[in-house]
């Protein structure tokens, strides 16, 4: 993959992947494959993840299998699954500042440990709420059992087509988390000025400073990742492992 000199609105730099390139392989953790996912979505590429980091939900294939895994991928033998990716505008004095595309999350938070902020979140031009929190998540499925999990969201499938709003550590205990189907559009605008700053952060790699009156309007992006599933194991299974999930504790009938 052969960088340019050159970047687009979110400040990262473009990518020229050539044509006859069939796959991408992603050596590393789940924040490697993050940021090649962004990279290279438009092309339609499918991506394998070879994990060589920590937990791995989208590095799913083990360094050990990785050769055994290509033979399979090249003989066109592996599924590939489509996933759902985020396309997020920022918009001061009523133009377009910056343009983000996410896989997993965008996340609206404050500076400040002390304080909370306000966000105000129409859907569809409709008002939700006001959430008075820490910040808001807003979440795709496959970005569900990242920072969304951590504060309390659901665990979606991962090629499910919905959006996940989790307000962190909210004022009001009432305000959960709520699943959105993905042809809604989410509005957050922040509601009130703080002094210590609000920070936007797409998929935890990428930050933009908010002010007072700035609108985040996050919809589903035309470009979604192809991702190469792995043949030893089912989503289930890498729940089960990842998240160090038991099986049960009783004895059932019939057990020796």
């Amino acid at each position: 993959m052969n960088t340019r000199d050159g970047s687009d609105r979110s400040g990262e730099t473009t990518s020229v992947i050539p044509r006859n390139v069939h796959f991408i392989v992603v050596l590393g953790g789940d924040g490697t494959l993050l940021g090649a996912a962004r990279r290279v979505a438009k092309y339609g590429i499918p991506i394998l993840g070879v994990n060589l980091g920590g937990l791995g939900f989208l590095t799913e294939i083990p360094l050990k299998r990785l050769y055994a895994v290509l033979e399979l991928m090249i003989d066109g033998r592996l599924e590939i699954e489509t996933r759902v990716m985020l396309e997020t505008t920022v918009i001061r004095a009523n133009e377009e500042v910056s343009r983000f595309r996410v896989l997993n999350d965008v996340v609206i938070s404050k500076g400040a440990p002390a304080r909370i902020i306000d966000l105000d979140v129409h859907i569809n031009q409709e008002l939700l709420t006001t959430f008075r929190a820490d910040g808001l998540i807003i979440s795709t499925p496959t970005g569900s059992t990242a920072y969304n999990l951590s504060a309390g969201g659901p665990i979606i499938y991962p090629t499910l087509t919905s959006i996940i709003l989790t307000p962190i550590c909210p004022f009001t205990l009432s305000n959960r988390p709520i699943i959105l189907s993905d042809s809604h559009q989410v509005q957050v605008t922040l509601a009130k000025n703080v002094d210590q700053g609000v920070s936007l952060t797409c998929d935890g790699q990428i930050g933009f400073d908010l002010i007072f009156g700035d609108k985040v309007v996050i919809r589903k992006s035309k470009e979604t990742l192809r991702l190469i599933k792995s043949p030893d194991q089912t989503y289930f299974e890498i729940l089960r492992t990842k998240l160090n999930w038991g099986g049960a504790t009783y004895k059932r009938d019939g057990d020796s």
